[in-house]
């Protein structure tokens, strides 16, 4: 197993994240036996993957316009000089906020928010930055997203790096 320490990972590794990507709820079982190892590798693999980090969880992926936020933009906020906990923690009581980042660059933190509506949009800035520490926002309105997020690609990728020259 290539890179263990490091967080990488291996082929079976990438097999077993690909799977679980395409059945999130796929018992171990039917994992092993797709995979053809035994029901204790993929067991092991599967805990360390967790234990490590590298997979964070099965809960179910949700779509915000499917549940009534199809706007999504971002919002590139400039933070006053040793704010940046009570911005945090005030970003974290806005639903609104799906993602939260801290940057470098022209902005200091980036946030992905979604809204019901262009209109209601403005409200959801105006809850963002209505908070003493933020000393600036821009906010870009996302138009379309050909390349949604995706990490099995990414795994994919790893899996192979992990494989030296034959």
């Amino acid at each position: 197993m290539a890179g263990r320490g490091g967080g990488g990972i291996d082929r079976l590794d990438g097999r077993i994240i690909g799977l679980l990507a395409r059945e999130p709820r796929i018992g171990v079982l039917e994992m092993s036996r797709r995979l053809g190892v035994a029901r204790g590798t993929a067991q092991a693999r599967l805990d360390r993957l967790q234990s490590n980090g590298v997979i964070r969880g099965f809960g179910p992926q949700v779509d915000p316009a499917a549940l009534g936020y199809p706007v999504t933009a971002f919002a590139t906020l400039e933070i006053r000089q040793g704010q940046g906990a009570d911005v945090r923690a005030h970003l974290a009581t806005v639903p609104e906020v799906l993602e939260l980042h801290t940057t470098t660059g022209t902005g200091d933190m980036l946030c992905r928010l979604v809204a019901r509506s262009n209109a209601d949009l403005q409200r959801v800035i105006d809850r963002v930055v209505g908070f003493d520490g933020i000393v600036r926002a821009a906010t870009a309105i996302v138009m379309e997203n050909p390349v949604p997020l995706r990490i099995i690609p990414l795994v994919e990728q790893a899996a192979e790096d992990s494989v030296g020259p034959d």
